[in-house]
């Protein structure tokens, strides 16, 4: 993994650890506060500017969507490389872990509680016409409100 470099800027290494597909959307990332240091005492500190240098050790916070993982630099690369390759440039927090698990579990159940379509396939004749009703009504009630 080290190509002799005991630091490198913290957009190379997002990119080359799989975080984001091109440096350029995690150094967007970054400017949008997605990627912040973490302290000692485990709390979200300071953003980071895209020419951080990483080195091994470094704790950072990165945030994907809704989904946000605490992570401890274990290795140091410039170059992008597999997937199995890239798992070894870091560690996942065991806290960060069980929070990320936990939303996936509830993300999951939400899903498939919501998963029946409302109706299906093409609206019958029925189905036209008690949506004609309802959005005619709707919008004469924001006409006579004006």
């Amino acid at each position: 993994m080290n190509n002799g470099n005991t630091e490198v800027r913290i957009d190379k290494w997002l990119w080359a650890a799989r975080f984001f597909k091109t440096r350029g959307l995690a150094v967007d990332a970054i400017d949008a506060g997605h990627v912040r240091r973490v302290s000692s005492d485990g709390m979200t500190g300071d953003r980071v500017k895209p020419s951080l240098a990483v080195k091994r050790g470094d704790a950072f916070s990165v945030q994907r969507g809704d989904m946000q993982q605490t992570i401890i630099v274990t290795d140091i690369s410039e170059r992008r490389g597999s997937a199995t390759e890239a798992s070894l440039l870091y560690k996942e927090t065991d806290d960060s872990r069980a929070k990320r698990e936990a939303a996936e579990a509830i993300r999951k159940a939400n899903h498939a509680a919501n998963a029946t379509p409302i109706m299906r396939g093409r609206p019958t004749k029925q189905d036209r016409r008690r949506l004609a009703d309802f959005f005619s009504g709707h919008y004469r009630d924001q006409q006579d409100n004006s």
